[in-house]
């Protein structure tokens, strides 16, 4: 099979790479494209760990074949930073130990970004609810509940 070109934008860089047809997009992220922070659990969708997102849609990267991403906006854990300044979920979840071996934190990361993007103001329901497909094996979830709900009221400028 002939390798395929696709230009996209990668956490707001413009990115090309080549790619068999059949590559799913976690293969082109920790492959050509250098970005090894999300992670392979599964390979069926089932965990999160590789969850970025696609023109701001939360997807697993595990069940995306790269050919997909032509032309679109992939925003993955290492955009998630401005230069050396965590975003406020990732300190937070430090600063919580919401983390433990690592395999979930980056899907947990993006997908809580995405949560908060789209609802400010969750409660820890919507917040379990949202991170339901992200499986910790480690944590139990309290802290990492606990960090997203912290982080959306420091972001609100509201105390928790």
């Amino acid at each position: 099979m002939a390798k395929v070109h696709v230009t996209a934008t990668v956490n707001g860089e413009p990115a090309e790479f080549l790619c068999e047809p059949n590559d799913t997009m976690l293969d082109a992220l920790r492959g050509p494209l250098g970005l090894t922070g999300s992670k392979e659990g599964c390979s069926s969708g089932d965990c999160g760990a590789c969850s970025i997102t696609l023109d701001g849609r939360l997807v697993c990267s595990c069940l995306m074949l790269a050919v997909e991403a032509e032309g679109a906006e992939i925003g993955t854990i290492e955009g998630m930073a401005q230069g050396e300044t965590l975003h406020p979920l990732q300190r937070k979840f430090l600063e919580m130990a919401a983390l433990q071996c690592g395999i979930c934190t980056s899907g947990m990361l993006v997908a809580s970004e995405v949560l908060l993007k789209r609802n400010p103001e969750p409660s820890e329901e919507e917040v379990r609810f949202w991170l339901a497909g992200n499986l910790c094996r480690c944590t139990g979830y309290d802290k990492i509940v606990r960090a997203v709900l912290e982080t959306a009221a420091e972001m609100r400028g509201a105390s928790a």
